[in-house]
């Protein structure tokens, strides 16, 4: 889970698993999994530093480097 902050700088968590897409235009809009894009203050290098923090946090980020170094091929 990341904390961010929405527009008015009210702050929320959001399960970063659920995460599909960032892009700023310029603010920063999320695309969740199902669709739904959440507007947020924090800027798109930030939630993507928030996001690698939590997977690695839950050991996630260590399956997806190995999955990407082609031995597990």
């Amino acid at each position: 889970m990341i904390e961010l902050r929405r527009l008015n700088n009210e702050t929320f968590t959001l399960n970063a698993l659920l995460i599909e897409q960032i892009q700023s235009f310029p603010d920063t809009t999320i695309t969740l999994l199902n669709g739904k894009k959440v507007v947020v203050k924090d800027r798109e290098h930030t939630v993507i530093e928030l996001a690698t923090e939590f997977y690695k946090k839950i050991g996630l980020q260590q399956s997806l480097n190995k999955a990407g170094d082609g031995k597990n091929e």
